[in-house]
């Protein structure tokens, strides 16, 4: 559908948070009134771009998610991270995967800075005693899940537009 240039125009609703990986997506989703984030699965990368768009929408609709927050690493203060200047070749990856996916989505998506997730994430399945294999994909989808948190907390501090 449509990249938007800021993720506080997503819809209000139900949201799919990605923590996008070369190698693994993390996904997270909220609920309908956007108060609380929840990691939901791990996608190993497909063989194909396509493969993982289809995989991804099918997710989208299967959530009945009405948009996408996908995770930017920029190196740059917390918050809406379309406009971050500072960005490394993680961020320029995401950008054009995540530019890419956004065209084959069924709802509008945008990204948002993503620094300090995987550390987050880490430290609350170590809490949770997550190890081994396992442990890295749970902390993939609790670090979609913190991201969406995060911008959920941005967007309730901000009031209604």
């Amino acid at each position: 559908m449509a990249l938007l240039a800021s993720a506080f125009d997503l819809p209000a609703g139900r949201l799919l948070a990605l923590d996008l990986g070369q190698a693994r997506t993390g996904v997270a989703v909220c609920d309908e009134l956007g108060l609380l984030a929840t990691p939901l699965t791990v996608l190993r990368r497909r063989a194909t771009r396509a493969a993982d768009f289809a995989e991804i929408a099918a997710l989208v609709q299967r959530e009945r998610a009405v948009g996408v927050l996908m995770g930017l690493p920029v190196n740059a203060p917390r918050g809406d991270a379309a406009d971050a200047d500072d960005e490394g070749a993680q961020a320029r990856w995401a950008r054009r995967y995540g530019g890419r996916l956004a065209r084959a989505l069924p709802v509008p998506a945008a990204f948002w800075d993503e620094t300090f997730s995987t550390v987050e994430a880490a430290r609350l399945a170590a809490e949770r005693g997550a190890r081994g294999a396992g442990g890295r994909k749970e902390i993939d989808a609790l670090a979609a899940a913190v991201i969406l948190s995060d911008f959920l907390e941005a967007r309730r501090a901000r009031g209604p537009a």
